[in-house]
């Protein structure tokens, strides 16, 4: 095992979350496409721990089960009553021995709702634990303002930590001091199981708290120490839904620094928003107010915006997408998509491809360099290659009961205000008549024509209409043509 790995990594998520005033619980509130309990779970696989638990306990259930779609392989345990931070530990030790394990080396503890907290800070709190031979060290951090926090009181002549005090109980010349107890903890793992079986509920609350171990440790001739997160915000719990917004704006700032080191152009950061799970390519462009959600991919020089949201969708390179909705699409390379487009699941344009303005595309294949210029639905069907479709052009795909498939060739022009009623073929090479209803497969190189003939009714609205402006427009424009 490597020096820095810990044995486990328990992450406490047991609490209900009162103040955020909802029905979900707190932990599974989202932020950047993961939960805040998924934000804690993806930073402590960041530290390729031996064994991963969270403590979960109010919605238990819909926590566990949510915990089980993200990472198969991390254990639960139950809080059934929330008695503290030090019985929720305890509740997270007892499930791995339930399960034969027996920790030797370093225990972390986290929270769930600390989504800023990156694998890197709890590496470094990892490595400065081991490297201080200590039997605990608090993640702490330098706040602008520790009101309300409990502090981190050194010894002055070795630096290692002699308490943690809580504003209540802090004197004026405590107050005074910056750095905080973020409620993140490396401990020695046997060194842990002993402390907590000494912690009482003798207090206001009546619970077992964490904090209570670093006291026991040291009265035990135990060093305690403390690593200093770099950025304090990374700490910060979410309590209410003001926090979460915060939170969600310094994570997207993130999020979107990374991208623009590594390459891409965000035009508008402060109205761009992403999931963690968006990747950009380098010279990829994002135009104002744009969401990517999910597993959205930019390739190298595709440009999106302004004005679009995409969520599972992969933009080949080159690709414009502009004023554009899409879920679970292919965009393909060079492709042109919008402005007005709507892209449904299902959705695969080919390279050098067009859906233009007011096209909605869903469950369609469209071959390369084919165009879909303006106002069309294209629905459950296969295009070929270098055909046009025309404008205003419906793919009736739906017969009440059953969706139909309809496949239109290669080098096919179709013509405007066609509607092709599933299930139906056109063949390579063929055209379509302008309003014409395609119910019979056209076979290739042919000329399909299904409207009615025109008739015109002379003088019919002079006979149905008199005296209204159409007659009397009618009128004067037949003594203008009288009068030549």
């Amino acid at each position: 095992m490597s020096p820095h790995r810990p044995a486990a990594v328990v992450v406490l998520a047991a609490g209900e979350g009162t103040r955020m005033k909802s029905a979900t619980p707190k932990v599974l509130h989202t932020l950047s496409g993961r939960s805040l309990v998924g934000h804690a779970v993806a930073a402590a696989r960041g530290l390729d721990p031996e064994h991963l638990v969270i403590v979960v306990g109010h919605a238990r259930e819909q926590v566990a089960a949510h915990i089980a779609g993200i990472d198969p392989d991390a254990r639960t345990a139950v809080q059934h009553q929330q008695n503290g931070t030090g019985h929720a530990v305890r509740m997270g030790l007892e499930e791995l021995a339930a399960q034969g394990v027996a920790l030797d080396g370093t225990v972390v503890i986290t929270c769930g709702d600390t989504p800023l907290l990156t694998a890197d800070t709890l590496r470094d709190l990892v490595a400065t634990h081991q490297a201080d031979g200590n039997a605990v060290t608090v993640l702490s951090a330098a706040v602008p303002d520790p009101t309300g926090y409990g502090r981190i009181v050194r010894d002055t002549s070795d630096g290692t930590v002699l308490a943690i005090v809580e504003q209540k109980d802090a004197t004026d010349e405590q107050r005074v001091i910056a750095e905080i107890n973020s409620g993140v903890f490396a401990f020695d793992a046997k060194l842990l199981n002993d402390a907590l079986g000494k912690v009482t509920t003798d207090n206001a609350q009546g619970e077992e708290y964490l904090t209570d171990t670093l006291a026991i440790l040291r009265e035990t001739g135990h060093r305690v120490g403390a690593a200093i997160a770099a950025d304090h915000r990374e700490i910060a719990g979410i309590n209410n839904r003001v926090q979460l917004a915060e939170a969600r704006r310094i994570l997207n700032d993130r999020l979107l620094e990374r991208a623009m080191l590594a390459g891409a152009t965000i035009i508008d950061p402060a109205s761009t928003w992403v999931d963690v799970t968006v990747e950009f390519e380098p010279d990829s462009v994002v135009l104002p107010n744009t969401q990517l959600y999910g597993a959205t991919t930019l390739a190298a020089g595709a440009e999106v915006g302004p004005n679009c949201t995409l969520t599972d969708t992969v933009v080949g390179a080159g690709a414009r997408v502009s004023n554009t909705v899409a879920d679970s699409a292919e965009i393909g390379e060079a492709a042109s998509v919008g402005p007005y487009a709507y892209l449904r699941p299902g959705a695969k344009l080919g390279p050098k491809s067009k859906a233009g303005t007011y096209v909605e595309v869903k469950n369609s294949t469209i071959g390369e360099g084919t165009k879909v210029p303006h106002l069309s639905y294209v629905g459950d069907a296969t295009i070929g290659e270098y055909t046009n479709i025309g404008a205003a052009s419906v793919f009736v795909n739906y017969d009440g009961e059953t969706k139909h498939h309809t496949t239109v060739g290669s080098y096919c022009k179709t013509g405007s205000d066609n509607m092709f009623v599933a299930p139906v073929t056109v063949g390579d090479g063929a055209y379509t008549a302008a309003g014409s209803v395609i119910t019979k497969d056209v076979p290739a190189g042919a000329l399909a024509v299904a409207r009615g003939q025109q008739r015109n009714i002379e003088g019919w609205v002079a006979r149905k209409r008199p005296g209204s402006a159409a007659a009397q427009a009618a009128e004067r424009a037949a003594g203008a043509e009288q009068g030549r």
